[in-house]
Formats: C-alpha cells, sequence, structure tokens
C-alpha cells in the first residue's frame, strides 16, 4: 500500500486546473522515480499472469497511453501495480498541441474532455526516456503508443507512422498505431475501408523487415475510436483480419456529449473519456470478438472506474484491460482493485 493515501492528495489535485494538476503528479514521479522515495506510491502488483500476443503479462491490468505522453514517468507508474503501462501518442518532431485550456473534468460524470492533440516532445526525446526506464527488467511490459504530426498532410501520414516505428521498435513489448484521437484533424479517416487498409499493410510490411533486421517480432496494434456503427466495426474488423497485425485496443475517447451536454465543460470540443465512454467501448469489444479470426488479442479500455467496470471489459471479449481517467479519479488503489477484479473474473 503507497504511504501517501490518494484520497489525501485527490482534493488538492482536483483544486488544480487539470493539466497544471497533471503536469505537477508527473513531475513529482519523474523525479521520484528510481530513488527510495517511490516507496511513498509504490504498491504490490496483484500476480496474475497471463500470455497474450505472446508476450507475459504480470497481470491483465495496464495504463492507457496519453497520461504519459513522453515517456518520462514509466518506473513511477509501474510502481503502482500495473502489469503493463503504454506511453505516448509520439509523433516524428514535437509538437505543441491545440491551444490552452484544453483539459477539462466533468466530476458529476465521472468523466474529462480533453483536446490535447498529440502534444509531445518528439521521437528523440521519447526514445531516450525510454531507454532509460527499468520497468521491463521487472517484467512489466511496456507498448509503446505512435501517431502522425498534425502539419503532416493526412495523404502522407503512413510516412510519419513508418518513422516512428522504426525508432520505438527496438524498445517496446509491443507496439500502438493510434489512427482515433479526436484531436488531429482527418486523423480518424484513417479508420476508413481503403485508408486503414494501406496504412496497415504498410505497417505490416515494415513490421517483417524490423523482425529480421532485430531479431524478433514485436506486436502491432491499432487502436479504434468508439464512435463506429456497426458496419463501420465489420470494416475495420475484415480489414484487420486480411492486415498482419497483432491486435486491437478498443477504444480511445468518443466525440459523443449525449451524456455530459448539460454539465458544465460538457460541450467543450475533444475526446471524452471516463464513464460515459464505458458502454460504447464494450459494444465495440463485443462486436470485434464476434468477428475477429479467434485468438486476436483485444486491449479493452474506455469508462474503467472500478474493479467491476474492469472483469466487465473481460466478459465483453477483452483480453488486457487499461485504465487511464479512473485512475485520474481513484488514484493508484484501483491498479490493485481492478487487478484483483480481473484475476477473480477469469479465475
Amino acid at each position: 500500500m503507497a504511504l501517501v493515501p490518494y484520497a489525501l492528495a485527490r482534493p488538492f489535485l482536483f483544486g488544480l486546473d487539470p493539466e497544471a494538476a497533471h503536469e505537477l503528479t508527473l513531475g513529482a514521479l519523474a523525479r521520484i522515480q528510481r530513488t527510495p522515495l517511490i516507496c511513498t506510491v509504490a504498491q504490490t502488483r496483484v500476480n496474475d499472469p497471463a500470455t497474450v500476443a505472446g508476450l507475459r503479462f504480470p497481470n491483465r491490468l495496464g495504463l492507457a497511453a496519453g497520461l504519459d505522453k513522453n515517456g518520462r514517468c514509466i518506473d513511477g507508474l509501474g510502481a503502482m501495480g500495473f502489469g503493463f503501462i503504454e506511453v505516448g501518442t509520439v509523433t516524428p518532431k514535437g509538437q505543441p498541441g491545440n491551444p490552452k485550456p484544453r483539459m477539462f473534468r466533468l466530476p458529476e460524470a465521472n468523466a474529462l474532455i480533453n483536446r490535447l492533440g498529440f502534444n509531445n516532445d518528439g521521437l528523440a526525446a521519447f526514445i531516450a526516456n525510454v531507454k532509460r526506464a527499468k520497468f521491463r527488467e521487472g517484467g512489466g511490459i511496456l507498448g509503446l503508443n505512435i501517431g502522425k504530426n498534425a502539419t503532416t498532410p493526412i495523404e502522407n501520414a503512413v510516412q510519419d507512422y513508418l518513422t516512428c516505428l522504426d525508432g520505438v521498435y527496438p524498445h517496446a513489448d509491443y507496439v500502438t498505431v493510434n489512427i482515433s484521437s479526436p484531436n488531429t484533424k482527418n486523423l480518424r479517416a484513417l479508420q476508413s475501408d481503403d485508408a486503414l487498409d494501406a496504412l496497415l499493410s504498410a505497417v505490416s510490411e515494415r513490421d517483417e523487415q524490423l523482425a529480421k533486421q532485430h531479431g524478433r517480432r514485436v506486436p502491432i496494434f491499432v487502436k479504434i475510436a468508439p464512435d463506429l456503427d456497426e458496419a463501420q466495426v465489420d470494416v475495420i474488423a475484415a480489414t484487420f483480419a486480411k492486415s498482419g497485425i497483432t491486435g486491437i485496443v478498443a477504444t480511445n475517447t468518443t466525440i459523443a456529449r449525449d451524456d455530459v451536454k448539460h454539465l458544465e465543460h460538457g460541450a467543450e470540443a475533444g475526446g471524452l473519456s471516463g464513464a460515459p465512454v464505458f458502454e460504447a467501448s464494450n459494444r465495440v469489444i463485443r462486436q470485434l470478438r464476434a468477428r475477429l479470426p479467434k485468438g486476436t488479442p483485444i486491449i479493452g479500455v474506455g469508462g474503467v472506474m472500478t474493479g467491476a467496470d474492469a472483469a466487465a471489459k473481460i466478459a465483453a471479449g477483452a483480453d488486457l484491460v487499461q485504465i487511464y481517467t479512473g485512475f485520474i479519479y481513484g488514484g493508484p488503489p484501483l491498479v490493485t482493485e481492478a487487478a484483483k477484479a480481473i484475476a477473480r473474473a477469469h479465475s
């Protein structure tokens, strides 16, 4: 159990601007990780090993990409009991993202809205941070999430993904191709039939080359949106099945506002995460599980606020589960609660 209860820290953090609280927390974690002070937030990792995509996960509960975009705090976050950590999204060149304010809490709905826009320090800084991390040495699984620069025309997006894939490949346990953030103009167009086929074909071909070059194959996942109708999910499943890509992360944030439009900040542009996306995410997971070839790995993410929510992702068809907004609201105790619930769900 952490020496500093999150229940004491949360009122202070929630009294700050959301992005300021985020940066303050990451800065503190970056300073204390790999020092004895990490004991103030460290928790015992739930032992629930699982082999997914050829990787042995110490447990099935992970941190979703987006919280640590630059990979600064992999060891600090890993000390909280996650079986796996996904960092990024990284783009080839550093970029500031969208204008502030760009992150909003909706506490009445256990939700967040963000329009950060892939703000990050770029590929070189990201790789340097990843190389310093010790998380993998302790058995943790590390996923690296890649995207395109905002200034790259959508017709040239494939090259950005390949540049990032080349850079992160030697340092990743798995790589996630993010084509579903609502905060980069036209990005979600890559989920359409022809664009998705072209992107996944190019990534799969480069994966073959890199596997030979590095002497090991790194599993590749693609992250999709919850705002897809049944026909669109069917197209993605069919395109995916012939692509050679390993698995799917379902899902990213939603642009829907039905559940929050009456709340303060509920109409802000950006991606809505937290409790309101739970059912939409589970719907996509269930449909993918029914459509994809047997054994295709699915990482379920979206609206996990409790251990029961995490178990529901497994019941919907996910092999692994990630949290983000639930972690903001519930803190490290949710990591243990969710990992234990998942262990019970499949025991």
